[in-house]
């Protein structure tokens, strides 16, 4: 195949042509090759005809982003429906990619090579990452349990919405199972913490590379919040939950664990010791409201910047976890299992489970699916009328921890601000029709 370059001087076409080799070091032309119908006067005859002739193409300048920008406004991550398995997070050639190369290392008996933490060994880097995941985990509890006191937060009895102000919005988009007689409307109710951060819980192993969980042993192990279970196996020493240390890497023939340096019996769980007798009462969400007082008025802006800081490093901390200890979680249902595969429990209730008896679909977990954002509507007066579903676009929304610490005095980061639409003025209801 060839380029040709086309250059006018007067009337003559001069035709350059260039072999393959040559085409890296060109240059885009500036130049384009366009032909027209003109009269052209020669001397005193007048010629007309079909003539080439170079236009100039117009200059384009590339858009140059600065590290740190965000642009104006944001959509927010879309619904994934539910009759539907989740979109895997890493390519599914890849995956393939990377089973055909274990397969190959198998046939040949190669051992599978391992880089800490895939062998059993902890990461030495990531021990103080886990430790300061924990530490603000749990001044994130102690924080957002505060603020309920002060801030008021109302769920839906009839589904999964939660809104951050003095009374429910009257926007028509609840999916609940009696909606249709509300006319879409929300049935709203007193919120808990657990509607602001959601509980994800896994089961805490003490081996992750021993046996697995069956269905019929299920009830043989904790269960406990994801993001403290994958901070106890990145390194945290919880005396009330041991986690086995190894000093020997396992090794591995494709799928196969061939030295796993023996099975260890496991201890018995912790829950048949009373909880609230120990510390471990202060990684969970539960009772939360009632251990920590209110806070006094002058000290609610203090509380509500310190919990926001915590959000952000347990989502920062959570996020370097994650790139290097795997987390499994299903691609039907919101079930998390961290270790290096998913438990056999059969316990998945959502589209399909029929097929699979039950048992999960598990895949690779994201950073939302540890720790979701539980998205709600931003409300830019609280005290003031509720939102209706007419002004529904120009409404932004951001993560429940961050609109519940924002009403609270908090500074908002910057990577919320586009999905809060804030530079959006919401007009009148008599003024949404003449708005383009």
């Amino acid at each position: 195949m060839y380029l040709y370059d086309l250059h006018f001087a007067g009337a003559c076409l001069e035709i350059v042509e260039f072999q393959r080799s040559q085409l890296s070091s060109l240059s885009p032309c500036p130049f384009y090759l366009k032909f027209g119908s003109k009269s052209v006067q020669k001397g005193r005859a007048l010629v007309s005809g079909t003539f080439p002739y170079a236009c100039q193409r117009p200059k384009q300048y590339p858009a140059s982003k600065k590290p740190g920008e965000y642009p104006q406004n944001m959509d927010l991550p879309p619904v994934l429906p539910k009759k539907k398995k989740k979109p895997y997070p890493i390519p599914f050639k890849e995956i393939q990619k990377a089973a055909r190369k274990d397969k190959k290392l198998a046939e040949r008996g190669v051992e599978k090579p391992l880089q800490p933490p895939k062998n059993g060994l902890l990461v030495p880097e990531l021990i103080p990452v886990a430790y300061e995941v924990l530490d603000a985990w749990k001044l994130l509890i102690k924080g957002l349990a505060q603020l309920l006191h002060v801030i008021p937060v109302y769920g839906c009895s009839e589904c999964s919405e939660v809104h951050v102000a003095h009374s429910g919005h009257n926007i028509q988009d609840c999916k609940g199972p009696r909606s249709s007689k509300r006319r879409g409307l929300h049935s709203w109710v007193k919120g808990s913490i657990n509607d602001i951060l959601i509980p994800i819980e896994s089961y805490h192993l003490y081996d992750p590379f021993g046996r697995r969980i069956k269905h019929e042993t299920r009830f043989d192990y904790d269960r406990i919040p994801a993001v403290v279970e994958l901070c106890i196996q990145a390194g945290v020493d919880i005396p009330e939950y041991p986690s086995r240390r190894r000093t020997n890497p396992i090794r591995m023939i494709g799928k196969k664990i061939i030295d796993r340096g023996g099975y260890v019996e496991e201890p018995k769980p912790w829950r048949a010791v009373d909880p609230s007798s120990s510390s471990i009462i202060d990684l969970d969400t539960c009772g939360a409201c009632e251990r920590f007082p209110p806070p006094s008025p002058e000290d609610v802006p203090i509380i509500a910047q310190e919990t926001m800081n915590a959000h952000e490093t347990v989502q920062t901390g959570v996020t370097k976890l994650m790139k290097k200890y795997t987390v499994k979680a299903c691609g039907y249902c919101s079930e998390v299992h961290v270790g290096p595969w998913g438990h056999n429990a059969k316990l998945c209730g959502e589209f399909k489970h029929q097929w699979r008896d039950g048992k999960h679909g598990w895949q690779d977990a994201t950073v939302s699916e540890v720790f979701p954002p539980n998205y709600v509507w931003h409300v830019q007066d609280p005290k003031g009328p509720p939102m209706r579903s007419a002004l529904k676009r120009y409404y932004g929304k951001a993560p429940a921890v961050v609109e519940l610490c924002m009403q609270a005095g908090a500074q908002v980061p910057r990577r919320y601000k586009p999905m809060m639409r804030l530079d959006i003025i919401v007009p009148e209801s008599e003024e949404a029709s003449l708005v383009a």
